[in-house]
């Protein structure tokens, strides 16, 4: 009998370690639910997200959920998205592009939220005196291309360029913020800059033709609205032989000749990284300085370059080979 009793009470001990032990895996197997509001669909920014994507995947495996939500380029449906992912109290959001980070920063001060394809965190989140962190439950990675080193490739190719336009969506602060750096840098090197806005798609071919028809060469910095219009920019740009450069790659190999570009799935990636960081490490995201893009590199456009008879140097990359 006290042989039996033995054995039962081992038998209880067993369970109960067994028990405490599957608490502990399940503590650890916790599924962190993340929200992704991507601003519209097109190459730089589907890039991002699926860099952001195979980072947690690569670190958390079966252990993250993602709930991937298109803005289709509507500032008040990025609000809403945001606003569908505090409800659901999602651990991290994702902001991909200015829009959705606005909505991010209005919608929420306790969620932490990371950035991807931001231009300038200081013009989106209104903040002075920029030190690298926001102070807020925001941080991310930038895609500002090095400015000064794009306009030193348009006069590059183009030295004896006289009259530069500088075509973009006036309602994308990030657009704005480029353009003003470029046209200091461009006018340095001693360029006339001209400023073409449009508000939104149904602008484009006008401005556009007025931009080729005053404008010896064309420059469009990383703008969403750019990115989602190229085909109408090309119709315009190409047969009127104005070439374009471009303020990353996505939007060169649709419209443009050359561009100094990043890579948006390693900024995406590096995204993802973060985003492990604040979700298992506990990393305060008030205090992550915003990271940027390691590298560039100098690509063209085959196809344009051989159509508008341009040769670029060789230290120049064909997009896609």
């Amino acid at each position: 009998m006290k042989k039996k009793l033995a054995v039962l009470l081992a038998a209880v001990m067993c369970l109960s370690l067994a028990a405490c032990g599957g608490s502990g895996k399940a503590e650890g197997n916790k599924v962190y639910n993340v929200g992704i509001c991507q601003l519209v669909e097109h190459v730089a920014l589907d890039a991002a997200t699926k860099g952001f994507e195979d980072a947690l995947k690569e670190k958390l495996g079966d252990n993250v959920k993602f709930d991937e939500q298109n803005a289709q380029g509507d500032s008040a449906t990025a609000a809403t998205i945001v606003n569908q992912f505090v409800a659901a109290n999602t651990d991290l959001i994702l902001a991909n592009a200015t829009a959705p980070l606005q909505a991010a920063a209005a919608g929420t001060t306790t969620i932490p939220v990371l950035g991807t394809s931001i231009t300038d965190y200081a013009s989106a989140l209104d903040i002075d005196n920029w030190n690298g962190t926001t102070g807020r439950n925001i941080s991310g990675t930038s895609d500002l291309a090095p400015l000064k080193d794009q306009a030193a490739m348009l006069n590059e190719l183009f030295p004896d360029s006289v009259n530069v336009g500088v075509l973009y969506c006036s309602a994308e602060a990030n657009s704005q913020y480029q353009a003003d750096v470029i046209k200091a840098e461009l006018e340095a090197l001693g360029k006339t800059v001209t400023f073409f806005t449009f508000v939104d798609t149904n602008d484009v071919q006008t401005v556009c033709q007025n931009a080729a028809d005053n404008s010896d060469v064309i420059y469009v910095p990383t703008d969403n609205a750019v990115a989602s219009n190229t085909a109408i920019i090309d119709g315009v740009c190409r047969p009127a032989g104005v070439p374009v450069i471009a303020g990353e790659e996505g939007i060169c190999t649709g419209c443009g000749v050359a561009t100094l570009s990043i890579s948006y799935y390693d900024l995406g990636y590096t995204t993802g990284l973060m985003a492990y960081e604040v979700l298992v490490n506990g990393a305060d995201v008030s205090t992550m300085e915003v990271k940027y893009a390691p590298n560039v590199t100098k690509e063209y456009n085959k196809e344009i370059c051989e159509a508008l008879n341009i040769t670029v140097p060789a230290d120049y990359k064909a997009i896609g080979e």
